[in-house]
This record gives C-alpha cells, structure tokens and sequence, in this order.
C-alpha cells in the first residue's frame, strides 16, 4: 500500500464511507488514492452491502483489525483494481445510522475566551470545568453528511432592552471546528479510559452549527437547544481508530488531577490540524492537541453514570481551539462575539479539514466536512 513519501498528504489512511452509483444503491466503500472501492467484491462479507456502516462497526475490533488487514493486502496484490470507482462518479451518503448524539466543551482556550466573551469582568471557567468533560446531548436526527446545505434556522433571540423576545432568523449562525468519534462496539456498563479503542470505531470531522442569538436566549439555565440542534455536519468518510496510532499524544497535564475514573493513562490525546476555511479562504487552523480532556476521557464521563453506548452513537469534542488568534475554531471567538467581524451570511461556505501524522513520517488527510448556509424558509 502507498503512503506516500515522508512529509506528503496522502488518502491512504483508507477511510471508510457509504457510497453509491447510477447502476446500484448505497453500500460500503473505501477511499484510496482518489477512488472508491467497493468492498463487497473485494471482501466478501455481506455488512459491505449495507447502506450503512453499523454492521461492521457492531462486530467489535477484532472484526475490524481483520478486516483493515484483507483490504491491506488485496491492495498491494493489485485485487482491488478491478473494483475501484472514480470519486467523481459517486453519490456519497452518512457513513453510518446515528444512534446518540453528545458534544462537549473540552478545549480550555475556547471555554476561557467564550467566559470572557459572554461573562466579561468574572472568571472565564465555571468551577466544574477543570474537574469534568462538560458536555451537552444533543439531537441525532439531525446529523447530516458533507456536502448537505444547511438551512438558516428561525427561533426566539433577546429583544431591545426592556421589550420581549423577537422571533425571526438566526442573526449570529456560528461555526465550531469540532472532531467527532463513532461508537462502534455497544456497551451497558461504564467504559473506563483503558477501554477507549474497545468500543470507538473511529473518527470523523464534525461542525457543529450554532445560532449564537437564539442559544444566548434559551440556555439559560438549561443549556443549548434550538441553538444547536437544527444541523450537526459530519465527514462523509470515517478515519479508523488504527489509521492514527502515529497522531496518538500523552494525555495533557490537568491541574487539579481528575478523579480515578478519568486518569488517561493510555495516552488518546490526538496529534490533528485542522484548517477552517471561509468562501475560501483560510480562517483558522485549530490544533486538535491542546485539548484539555482526551477523548477518552470523554466516553469514561459519558457512561460513567450507566449511560448505555449503541453502534452508531456520536460524541464530539467540542469546539477545538488554541491559544492564538489564528487557531481559534469559531466566529464567536474570531470576532470577539461580533465585534471585530461578522457571522455566517447566506451562501457563505465553510470547509473544514485536518490533517494527522503517519507511520511513515508524511501526513494522512482525513474526510473533509463542508456545509453551505441556505436562506431561511
């Protein structure tokens, strides 16, 4: 299999989507060097001919080990040739059936410049923030792939002052850079950091549009709503776990030490640069490193209470942001909550995309995520 020589961007961390063609429906695909493969012809198994990745997900990463090790192998035998499509020639779809959908609030520059943003002259952190992966559920029926239109939304917004709420579109649509992780073996008990890779399948490139004005009304005091749950765009193609063994980082320092349950000691903080782009042009590039609290972290809290985890579910890292101007991942904060900027105007287009260390010394590309904002209805 190429890789590509040290210090390219490549394809080849042989992402997996759902695909289909003028001459048959939605099945299971993988991306290598600009083409689809389809990978019923080439593995046999039946899940490759579901319009959905929950089939090979659910088979846990034994299943899933075996299965990236055939695909490897019949590519470097030349067996997949015969059974690659252009990427030009297909109609790609939501790589996999949302189960649950969280997102969360994990990286401390963004919490600090929002807290100074929307609670200027008090602390910047909430007091459960250094203790906990904060997070919110949200709405999983609206999850589209790349490449969707997402329509502005309508709802209440904060009226002039001393009068009531007024209704109408959304004046401040956002952006968030986020990464999202897919849950692919199910669990009823609590998932401990140590068990992060038994049950996430992989990742995708998540934005979490967000109507600034209407979530600044409502979430008070329970938190995002409308605000956030009328669009989440997703990678059309999802990054197995296995493809970023090279991006993996030690766990970041945590002051004060998290409680025994979220110790991440086997280190799934993730090497990622993401880029955002407006119309365009490159707005930010975001530094998927700084997070404050790792992935794994994040799963430990989601299911510590009981929660259950199903094929499918969806949990995204929330807003990834650094310390500089240039790496911030929202509007909200690249233009200090309007101040120094505008927000989303119909017809703009944002792009986001990201890049990891590979094995060989070069970089893997990961899925874009790209959404277009459409006019009101």
């Amino acid at each position: 299999m190429d890789v590509g020589a040290p210090g390219e961007v490549t394809d080849e961390a042989l992402p997996y989507g759902v695909f289909s063609t003028a001459e048959r429906g939605p099945r299971v695909g993988a991306l290598s060097a600009g083409t689809v493969i389809d990978l019923t012809p080439v593995l046999g198994d039946d899940v490759w001919a579901a319009p959905a990745l929950n089939p090979f997900m659910a088979l846990g990463p034994g299943a899933w080990a075996d299965a990236r090790g055939r695909l490897t192998d019949a590519l470097a035998r030349g067996d997949a040739d015969a059974h690659r499509v252009p990427l030009a020639d297909v109609t790609l779809h939501l790589p996999f059936a949302v189960g649950d959908y969280a997102d969360f609030y994990s990286s401390r520059s963004h919490a600090e410049n929002c807290g100074r943003i929307l609670r200027p002259g008090t602390e910047p952190l909430t007091p459960n923030w250094r203790h906990m992966p904060v997070g919110y559920h949200g709405r999983a029926g609206t999850v589209v792939v790349s490449g969707t239109a997402v329509r502005r939304p309508c709802g209440q917004r904060r009226g002039a002052p001393g009068a009531g709420p007024e209704f109408g579109p959304s004046q401040m649509l956002d952006i968030e850079a986020e990464v999202g992780f897919v849950v692919g073996a199910p669990s009823d008990a609590p998932v401990a950091t140590s068990a992060f890779a038994d049950h996430v399948f992989g990742v995708v490139l998540l934005n979490d549009w967000s109507a600034r004005d209407l979530q600044a009304w409502e979430a008070q005091p329970l938190g995002p709503f409308l605000g956030k749950s009328f669009a989440t765009s997703v990678s059309a193609w999802v990054t197995p776990l296995a493809a970023l063994e090279a991006a993996r980082l030690p766990a970041p320092r945590q002051d004060p030490a998290p409680l025994p349950y979220l110790a991440d000691t086997d280190g799934w903080a993730l090497d990622l640069l993401l880029e955002v782009s407006l119309n365009g042009e490159a707005i930010s590039r975001p530094p998927f490193s700084t997070m404050y609290w790792t992935p794994a972290q994040q799963l430990a809290h989601l299911t510590v209470n009981g929660a259950s985890l199903r094929t499918g579910d969806l949990f995204g890292s929330g807003t990834v942001s650094g310390p500089s101007h240039d790496q911030w991942g929202s509007l909200l904060e690249l233009t200090w909550g309007g101040r120094d900027g505008a927000f989303l105007a119909d017809g703009d287009r944002v792009v986001i995309t990201a890049t990891a260390p590979s094995a060989t010394g070069g970089r893997l590309r990961l899925g874009p995520v790209d959404g277009t904002v459409r006019a009101p209805a």
